[in-house]
């Protein structure tokens, strides 16, 4: 199969309809858009591109009677994934203003995982542009996705998905 795979959590809200954009900018006939939540290593197995898309911050810091969120019910399975001939590019929300201290850590943390596999990483950005005080995210000056902010610079995210998914597309995406 020659279609990038998106999977994203959760399954609703920010990160669900950046999926759609960036599926808007790839191509929705090269795209498969997929939730995160109840997938099993198998899913992979057709795409040799894929996109995460995780939240930093959701209901599962706020709401008490929320268990966890999509991504972290996946992440003990990332190890039984077949990773060869795939190439991984992450996209990460997060809260510049609200939680400047742990802007997108997630796509930290889930870089984190990846590597720990030997995951082919793309889609690096650098950070200028960003106002944050702490990111686990960022590596060197450069955030290992693309950090969105859709609570408070959602204008900006057209020309960031843009600029980015033109960067994939050059890594064959």
């Amino acid at each position: 199969m020659n279609k990038t795979g998106i999977f994203y959590g959760p399954e609703k809200g920010s990160v669900a309809k950046v999926a759609n954009m960036i599926a808007d900018e790839l191509g929705k006939d090269t795209t498969d858009i997929i939730p995160i939540k109840n997938c099993n290593p198998t899913a992979f197995k057709d795409y040799h591109k894929l996109i995460f898309g995780i939240s930093t911050l959701g209901r599962t810091n706020w709401d008490s009677e929320h268990k966890d969120d999509d991504w972290d019910q996946f992440f003990t399975q990332l190890k039984n994934v077949n990773w060869d001939s795939k190439q991984v590019a992450i996209y990460g929300l997060g809260d510049q203003i609200n939680y400047p201290d742990h802007f997108v850590d997630a796509i930290g943390w889930l870089y984190e995982r990846l590597k720990a596999l030997n995951v082919d990483i793309v889609g690096a950005v650098d950070d200028q542009g960003y106002h944050y005080n702490e990111s686990e995210a960022l590596i060197k000056g450069q955030f290992m996705g693309l950090p969105l902010d859709e609570d408070n610079e959602s204008e900006k995210s057209p020309s960031r998905i843009e600029q980015w998914t033109s960067q994939l597309k050059k890594d064959g995406f």
